[in-house]
């Protein structure tokens, strides 16, 4: 207790007094210390060409990272015996620092930490002793050593855990990294609409689960002779807009977006898990602007910060997905091109091109800003600095860079914004277009800091355009560019400029700003609607892909500006009122896969029927699957996003939100409860079921008493056409495939046939056991597109095979049988043959 107070008492006084070293004055200068060098390689053996961490430094620790020991180096000896000295090296505040390491030959190698003299860098006050070390307290120098084995044959690594087979959810544990391939987030509809880490994106039109988001369908009723549905929302006041996916969780407005003549009334935010659809929260009179997945990785702090924002002007507040509880707030955030940076920060580049300058604006500086520039150790935190504060966007401390550019720039604007396209840490690119020439530049802004005064041009390129641009006083669009300078697979990055009279894309180089190819003209409605609002351009894979009110996807090879291919939206009914094919739209790109729908800007009732959900092979144009009527999207309100491959979208026939994905299945299994005879055919029967969320709700228990059965991946679109909008069952369904095994009673284990269950889900399969005794029966289904797998087990007896009837064993005979009867019966013969002779004679004597 003492000991505790006297350590209290000392620290008030530190306290009280405000700096180390005042205090320190009152210590008399200690004389030099010994110092105790720290020398480790972690791992301590690996194999050849493998690389390990070699730790140095003392065990000293100083108070703040800019005040760490310096000069400090690590000799290497070789098993050769030959020396390789890295460093010198600065470490941190905890007296040590690492380096990386790569050893070249087999052997033991020996790694020595040297620490060289040098003094106390401040007044440092150790509370764990307690006691001051003043500033210009020699420290003395010192060494250590440790040993690095190194083997011909690669080090044990930690094995991954596979990817999913079977049905997962939410949260992943964080040592399962793999799975990171396929359970991506989406913030805000990302750059071209292609969504990251989604390697297991639907390949079929399984759905998960329904969710209103208003009152849908057709109204019915009064309105009998004019099948109207329910308002959607096309045009102006779009419905299901800015949808965020943040670690499984669906977060949507259930209200319209403020429309284009003013309020439509209150909106909520809806929390919905992705994987079951069950609601998590809803906060009332809230519309959600974007999503936020930040990493911060420091010294005191390293993980993610997830949040939500709602903006009201200048004004962005963030707020934790978790309950909807307030986090903090940014005021006067300025305007600009707003993009994420590395780690998921949110960046906004300003170009003013009258004074000349462009500015980035960093979020993370500006949570920091009350302890930039200072040595506060609240720096290696996020939480701490922002947590329910109010934030100035304003500050210039908010501002990563603020850089003089070349004058005399020129921007095109799209939708009354100045064209810009940034690749962070590289360049900014930019283009002017008119009727005479377009005009394409970059400024080099890699490498630019605090201290940075100027960006200068990477290139400034002008290209004569065609005189029919003149001509025709051609209206131009911004098609839009690819997410990437250069790319290793796909060559150059393209920058690309639409003519709506001439239906036709003009590329041009990310890398020199020069004019690359034209596409070749499209379908003559493509030039109905305003550029992007009414076509999707977006950039992946090498191609660009094109689709509009022509209802024809157009694929472009980026280098030479030639087709691929197509894909037409074709119709057999004449159901579209805009032309032959469907108005096509672009939903977004995940996985190899184009996923498209249709949309109108005005819809009239009675919508057309049969609206396509399109999913297409990115590479060859080929049709992964296509359902009719199923997800028909939106012109202006959201259209479907995708988090942990799992696609939400918003139907405008029924105003549901719809989760497609792969579900989870369940199989039964009956065999004989009673023992069967040897050489008798044992049934084996049951049923492969939908176990999907949605399959549970009451509608669909009604309807389905027996479970909802699972059916084969080419029949999933009609099916879910039947199950979840009512329509007429499909005849072609086709069931999934079943094997059957068996562990026999002498343990061996074998596969013993397959069948496919029918469309009621239901199966039998019939076997001969071909030896006695006890039997258990596995009935397995591997999964699909549709559903991950799922087995059933059951058991059965065979009774031991009849023994064999014996043949009777025949009575011995007595010694009377045996001689007795045979003499008796041999004479009784003898005298009826000389009766019979005697009788012949007689009759021969007779005249």
């Amino acid at each position: 207790m003492k000991t505790t107070k006297i350590y209290t008492i000392l620290l008030l006084a530190v306290l009280a007094l405000g700096t180390f070293g005042a205090l320190s004055k009152v210590e008399s200068q200690l004389p030099p210390m010994k110092t105790y060098s720290l020398v480790d390689a972690i791992p301590d053996k690996v194999g050849v060409g493998e690389t390990t961490l070699l730790k140095t430094g003392i065990s000293e620790a100083v108070g703040a990272a800019q005040d760490g020991w310096s000069g400090l180096t690590i000799v290497v000896t070789k098993p050769d015996g030959t020396n390789t000295t890295l460093g010198p090296f600065k470490t941190d505040s905890t007296g040590s620092t690492f380096v990386q390491y790569t050893p070249d030959h087999v052997g033991t190698y020996t790694i020595t930490s040297i620490f060289p003299q040098q003094a106390m860098p401040v007044d440092t006050f150790v509370v764990e002793r307690p006691m001051f070390i003043p500033k210009g307290t020699v420290m003395l120098a010192s060494s250590a050593s440790t040993t690095l084995v190194v083997t011909e044959e690669p080090s044990p690594q930690y094995p991954d855990q596979p990817l999913p087979t079977e049905y997962w959810s939410r949260p992943i544990d964080d040592q399962l990294r793999l799975w990171s391939l396929i359970s991506g987030n989406w913030v805000a509809r990302p750059d071209n609409s292609i969504a990251l880490y989604q390697d297991d994106a639907p390949e079929t039109a399984h759905v998960l689960w329904t969710q209103d988001i208003t009152s849908g369908g057709l109204a019915g009723g009064l309105l009998a002779d004019v099948p109207a549905g329910m308002a959607s929302g096309d045009a102006y006041e779009g419905k299901f807009t800015n949808s965020v996916i943040i670690n499984g969780v669906l977060y949507y407005n259930t209200g319209p977006a403020p429309g284009f003549y003013g309020s439509l009334g209150d909106c909520d935010i809806k929390a919905v898990d992705l994987h079951t659809g069950e609601t998590l929260w809803q906060k009332e009179d809230m519309y959600l602007a974007f999503g936020q997945v930040f990493y911060w990785n420091s010294y005191n702090v390293d993980g993610v910060y997830n949040y939500l924002w709602t903006t009201s002007g200048t004004t962005w507040t963030a707020w934790d997905p978790f309950d909807f509880a307030f986090c903090f707030n940014f005021t006067n955030v300025p305007s600009g091109t707003q993009v994420y940076g590395p780690s998921g920060e949110i960046l906004i580049y300003q170009i003013d091109l009258v004074t000349n300058r462009l500015m980035l604006w960093n979020s993370t500086l500006c949570g920091l800003q009350a302890v930039l520039g200072s040595n506060s150790p609240e720096l290696g935190s996020w939480a701490s600095n922002v947590m329910m504060k109010n934030l100035d966007a304003s500050n210039p401390k908010c501002y990563q860079w603020n850089v003089s550019i070349p004058a005399g720039l020129q921007q095109s604007m799209s939708f009354f914004t100045p064209i810009a396209k940034v690749y962070n840490g590289d360049r900014y690119v930019s283009i002017f277009f008119n009727q005479s020439m377009v005009r394409v530049w970059a400024l080099n802004i890699a490498g630019l800091t605090s201290s940075s005064t100027s960006a200068s041009k990477l290139f400034d390129q002008t290209w004569s355009a065609p005189s029919e641009w003149l001509a025709g006083l051609n209206t131009l669009h911004y098609t839009g560019a690819t997410n990437y300078v250069t790319d290793d697979t796909y060559g150059d990055g393209v920058i690309a400029v639409w003519s709506k009279e001439l239906r036709t894309h003009y590329g041009f180089s990310l890398v020199t700003g020069k004019y690359l190819w034209e596409t070749s003209s499209e379908h003559y409605a493509d030039l109905y609607g305003w550029g992007n609002a009414e076509h999707t351009w977006y950039f992946a894979y090498g191609k660009l892909y094109s689709v509009g009110i022509g209802g024809i996807l157009y694929a472009y090879d980026l280098g030479t500006g030639k087709t691929a291919w197509t894909y037409n939206l074709t119709d057999a009914y004449g159901e579209p009122v805009t032309g032959n094919n469907w108005w096509g739209w672009i939903t977004l790109i995940a996985d190899g896969k184009i996923y498209m729908s249709t949309i109108e800007h005005s819809a009239e009732n009675p919508l057309p029927r049969g609206a396509p959900y399109v999913c297409v092979n990115a590479t060859d144009g080929s049709e992964i699957w296509r359902v009719n009527g199923m997800f028909r999207a939106t012109r202006w309100g959201g259209n479907s996003v995708i988090g942990d491959s799992i696609i939400a979208t918003m139907d405008t026939y029924d105003q549901r939100v719809y989760a497609i994905g792969k579900g989870s299945s369940q199989v039964t299994a009956t065999a004989p409860d009673i023992s069967v005879e040897f050489g008798k055919t044992v049934t084996i029967k049951g049923s492969v079921t939908d176990i999907s969320p949605g399959t549970k709700s009451a509608a669909l228990q009604m309807r389905f008493p027996n479970g909802v059965p699972a059916v084969s991946d080419a029949s999933q679109s009609q099916y879910m056409l039947y199950v979840y909008k009512q329509f007429e069952c499909p005849t072609n369904a086709s069931g999934v495939p079943l094997t059957f095994s068996v562990l026999d009673a002498n343990g061996n284990y074998r596969t013993i046939g397959t069948t496919t269950s029918d469309t009621n889900g239901k199966y039998s399969f019939n076997w001969k056991p071909d030896v006695p005794g006890a039997y258990t029966v596995y009935v397995t289904f591997l999964g699909s597109a549709a559903y991950y797998g799922s087995t059933a087990q059951n058991a059965f007896f065979v009774e031991e095979e009849p023994a064999a009837t014996a043949a009777p064993t025949p009575t011995p005979q007595s010694t009377a049988d045996m001689y007795f009867i045979p003499a008796v019966a041999g004479l009784f013969v003898l005298v009826i043959i000389v009766l019979v002779l005697l009788v012949v004679l007689m009759m021969k004597k007779r005249p």
